[in-house]
């Protein structure tokens, strides 16, 4: 496909996705996310590739939905709208990879419904978070009212969907939001560091770790353990990388993944 909003590149097996619409803040709108439906199919056939971080242009990761596009939409179009985008971002967490969120400024609206969607979030101190939908009449449309409170908890979810507060890194550091907070000339290469060193793990068990941990948060304990440990068991086959990484610790060596 050719990409007009997208830009990629793959390097050690990542690849790096720069959402690249500066002129708008990189706002959502549906090219983009015809755009990132089928970059998703396509990333699925690259077996080269073991991390995916995805990053904006300019000063902004994504400052929200694109306002113009949406305005003149009806009750059933906006339903639409809002259905594509949870699509779209819910596919982020059925990829075998991890997906990375190399988040460089304002993450707001649709934008941080998008890095929440990811794997986890790596931010420049330049970085800003908010949910500003209320201030438009509106709520979260592309499931920011549900993966918000999973991440930090309900009464920080609703305190800053209520208010439309804007927050730094610092801020969105400690109550959850991101993983870890750099200068911004550091930004990509911090991003491309941690994507290094999963990619340089057993990649069975980096694909199971997400399976387990996603599926489990709608489970119960007792059903989590139970897929815990069925996976865990997976790992254990003849020829598996478990049993490999197993005995390259007992050889004193490294994995032959």
């Amino acid at each position: 496909m050719d990409y007009k909003i997208l830009k990629k590149k793959v390097r050690d097996n990542i690849l790096t996705v720069t959402i690249s619409r500066p002129e708008a803040m990189n706002a959502l709108n549906t090219l983009f996310f015809t755009e990132m439906d089928a970059l998703i199919r396509e990333v699925t056939g690259m077996k080269e590739v073991r991390a995916m971080i995805i990053t904006g242009e300019g000063k902004a990761f994504v400052a929200g939905a694109d306002i113009a596009e949406m305005v003149d939409k009806n009750q059933e179009e906006g339903t639409a709208f809002s259905r594509l985008g949870q699509k779209t971002f819910s596919s982020f967490g059925k990829l075998d990879i991890p997906v990375i969120a190399a988040i460089n400024g304002f993450a707001l609206g649709g934008g941080l419904e998008l890095a929440m969607g990811c794997d986890f979030r790596i931010v420049s101190t330049k970085a800003k978070f908010g949910q500003p939908e209320v201030s438009l009449g509106l709520i979260p449309g592309y499931a920011g009212t549900q993966r918000l409170s999973r991440l930090i908890g309900m009464g920080d979810a609703l305190y800053l969907l209520m208010t439309a507060e804007m927050i730094g890194a610092d801020d969105a550091l400690r109550i959850g939001l991101v993983q870890k907070v750099v200068e911004p000339e550091e930004l990509m290469d911090a991003a491309a560091k941690v994507a290094g060193t999963i990619a340089a793990k057993g990649q069975q068990a980096i694909k199971k770790i997400k399976q387990v941990v996603r599926q489990g948060l709608e489970m119960s304990l007792t059903d989590g353990e139970q897929l815990e440990s069925e996976q865990f068991g997976t790992l254990f086959g003849e020829g598996s990388e478990g049993r490999e990484g197993m005995k390259a610790f007992l050889e004193k060596r490294k994995p032959q993944w």
